[in-house]
Formats: C-alpha cells, structure tokens, sequence
C-alpha cells in the first residue's frame, strides 16, 4: 500500500467558521485574534484492489478554477476517475466539501465512478438545521447520485476497509482502518487530527464530547502502538503521518518526539 497526503493548505477559522488561507511566511497570527490555525489533509491510500480517499478538505479551486483536490490527486499519477471509495469522518465544511465540485456552473461529484461512505447518523444530524457547520447543498448532490453508503456503528466495507462508531467530535463522528498484509494504517479525523494531541489531555469545546474525544486519543494512541498502526493526521502542522512508538511514557511519531 502506498498512503500520499493531499494538502490543501493553511488556514485560520474565527467564530464565523469562515477559512481563511493563511501564510505563516506572510500572515501574522496577531491579526487574526481569536481563530483556531489549522493544516488541511486529505489522504489517498493506493491498494492492491482500489484507490481511497479520506475525507475530501474544503473544497477550494486554484487561479484556472481547477479543484485543488483533483489537482492534487493528478500530481500523484492518479485521475480523479480512479478513486473507488471515498470515506467520511463526519460532515463538516473542512471535511466535505470537496466530494463535489462546480463544472459548468452546475455542482456535481467530484469522484462520479466511487461509493461514498458516511455515517448515517451524521448525514440526519447534517439535515438537521442544528449547525452552521454543514453545507446542505453539497450533501444534495450526493444525495442524487446513488454513490451514497450510509453505515452505522461498526462494521466492515471489504476486507481491506473497517469503520468504528467514534461519537466525539460529533456524536457519529466515525474512524477508518486499511489493512492489507502486515499494513495498517488508521484514518481518525477530528478524533486524532494532530501528533501533539497524544500527550495534551484536554477536553475540547468544540467537540460535541470533548471528555469522550479526549479519552479515545489515548486510546487510539495505545492501540497503534501495540498494532503498529500508521496514522494519519489531518489537520497536523508537521508529520501528516506516521507510525507512533511509545518511550518513557512519551509519544513518539517516526522520529519526531511528540511534546505538549
């Protein structure tokens, strides 16, 4: 299996939930008072049997209106046609709206040939009205497409794809694991967004359970070092993803020591 990173960039969010790029070489953070700054990573996972894409980023276009995510697939020798399954975390805007794209001045899939997977329980919760955090039109879309799987709690895809029913940072916020052969690599979007989040036991607010999404990092982080898991990051400023090891009752990921 070969795992590439998508990034899509850097960006600063306010209470507005607004993402705005952000250059640490030009912007300064002083200017942006109040705002969470974060990195945005899709990943691809190349297996013997299908092409996976994990959560799709925001959804935003270059200067020739292409989309970033399909521009950045293309740099890694694959077409967007390739991409057989794409599997979503949860359905927030920085998650989401990148499975479509605008071709025309119409909105359309951005993978038409793969099977979307989400969260049954997400999806109603997006439809909700209860959040500004979900894009409804995007969810449209999908939603005539008939390349949606809706699934619940845990379960399996084939043999290579598995999903958990996590519930932290939304309520059915959901974690995904790739196995084949001795390989594993685990996929647990807001639940472990960051390497530094193994050692900051914290409860978050803008986590819908902050206490359960603090308790399921150190879980996580236990259950891929016994496993030998590789974890992917997708908000992460400095490794996008790695194996995690444990020293001294420190965190580590590949070579990189994990400090609070």
């Amino acid at each position: 299996m070969q795992v590439f990173s998508l990034y899509e960039g850097s960006y600063s969010v306010d209470s507005s939930k607004k993402f705005i790029p952000f250059d640490p070489e030009k912007d300064d953070k002083k200017d942006r008072k109040g705002s969470l700054f974060i990195h945005v990573h899709p990943f691809l996972i190349e297996t013997s049997n299908d092409l996976i894409l994990l959560d799709t980023g925001l959804g935003y276009t270059d200067e020739k209106g292409e989309l970033i995510l399909h521009k950045n697939i293309k740099s890694k020798g694959f077409s967007p046609d390739d991409v057989s399954f794409v599997l979503m975390s949860h359905l927030h805007q920085d998650h989401a709206s990148g499975m479509v794209y605008e071709k025309d001045g119409k909105l359309q899939l951005s993978f038409p040939k793969a099977e979307y997977v989400v969260s049954r329980g997400e999806w109603e919760t997006a439809y909700s009205g209860k959040s500004t955090s979900y894009k409804t039109a995007v969810f449209d879309i999908l939603q005539r497409s008939g390349n949606l799987q809706l699934v619940e709690g845990n379960g399996s895809i084939n043999g290579e794809i598995s999903y958990e029913h996590s519930g932290g940072h939304t309520e059915f916020h959901q974690v995904f694991h790739v196995k084949e052969g001795n390989e594993h690599y685990f996929f647990g979007g807001d639940e472990l967004p960051e390497p530094e989040q193994l050692l900051r036991k914290f409860a978050a607010k803008y986590d819908f359970d902050g206490k359960k999404a603090m308790h399921l990092r150190e879980e996580y982080g236990e259950r891929a070092v016994k496993d030998g898991w590789i974890c992917m990051f997708y908000h992460s400023t400095r490794a996008p993803f790695g194996k995690i090891s444990k020293v001294e009752d420190a965190f580590k990921v590949e070579g990189m020591q994990v400090s609070s």
